[in-house]
């Protein structure tokens, strides 16, 4: 399942892997949330999303694989741990088997760090992205000197509200089943209601574990390749991109795991020092 959820497809084609290329949230009358400006969905370089500067988003990191292959994103929490999707890590044999890449914006290059893993915590409720608790911390075998992002906390409440403007993040697919982007690509989107998102997956959203985000008509959204990279609000870690039906179909918005129900635990994991291999 691991493979399927990170590369492509999970469990009855759901999309279980983000990038941010194609459209989240499209014309449904059961998905809410605000409209896209329609030049934006026309002339952008991915739909609904643009090239993004590492600098200015030095928390971001992207895994790979032990041939070097990029798999799913992830953010820094601290100088050494690395937060991302339990599905990205789940099911590994070992730790080194999984890389992370910081400070590189495009993939064709060296620049930047590439650390190896030595420990992984997964969350011990997770199961499938579909129920919840998608979230593992990672252990560097070194400290990167990128700049780390803050998770949402119990004050950051606000953030979920409908209509919050938020960015994804990522170096997944541009469309549905195409290719990875090789540079760092960013689209911005609005978090979309309980209710809306609820309405869209009637049976697998649940408003305590996850969140929603995307447009009513679609146009903006993360895709395969993208899962476990940064949902961020304000300056903060709100969401881990989890998972979502297609990339940018109408009335399937992409979901992300919330972040402030597992604040706690995350925060332990990150104060920690080391995790669980």
């Amino acid at each position: 399942m691991r493979q399927s959820l990170r590369r492509m497809r999970g469990v009855t084609g759901l999309l279980a892997v983000a990038t941010l290329g194609s459209a989240l949230l499209a014309t449904s009358a059961n998905a809410s949330g605000p409209e896209a400006p329609p030049s934006t969905l026309a002339s952008a370089p991915i739909v609904g999303g643009q090239p993004a500067q590492i600098e200015r988003h030095p928390w971001a990191v992207y895994l790979v694989d032990e041939q070097g292959r990029q798999f799913c994103g992830g953010t820094l929490g601290s100088s050494n741990k690395v937060i991302t999707a339990a599905h990205c890590v789940q099911g590994n044999t070992s730790p080194r088997a999984i890389r992370v890449v910081a400070g590189r914006e495009d993939k064709r290059t060296d620049a930047g760090t590439v650390a190896d893993v030595t420990g992984t915590w997964v969350h011990p409720r997770f199961e499938s992205p579909f129920q919840g608790a998608d979230v593992a911390v990672l252990t560097l075998d070194r400290k990167v000197s990128q700049r780390a992002l803050p998770i949402a906390t119990r004050k950051d409440r606000r953030l979920y509200e409908s209509g919050t403007r938020a960015t994804a993040l990522g170096w997944g697919a541009t469309v549905e089943g195409g290719a990875a982007s090789t540079i760092l690509r960013k689209a911005e989107l609005p978090v979309v209601s309980d209710k809306g998102c609820s309405q869209a997956y009637p049976q697998r959203y649940s408003a305590r574990s996850m969140v929603c985000a995307g447009y009513r008509q679609g146009g903006v959204d993360s895709c395969q390749g993208d899962s476990g990279g940064p949902l961020v609000a304000d300056g903060k870690l709100i969401g881990i991109v989890s998972w979502g039906q297609g990339c940018g179909r109408p009335g399937n918005p992409g979901v992300y795991t919330r972040v402030l129900t597992y604040t706690d635990e995350i925060s332990r994991q990150l104060d920690s020092s080391a995790t669980a291999a």
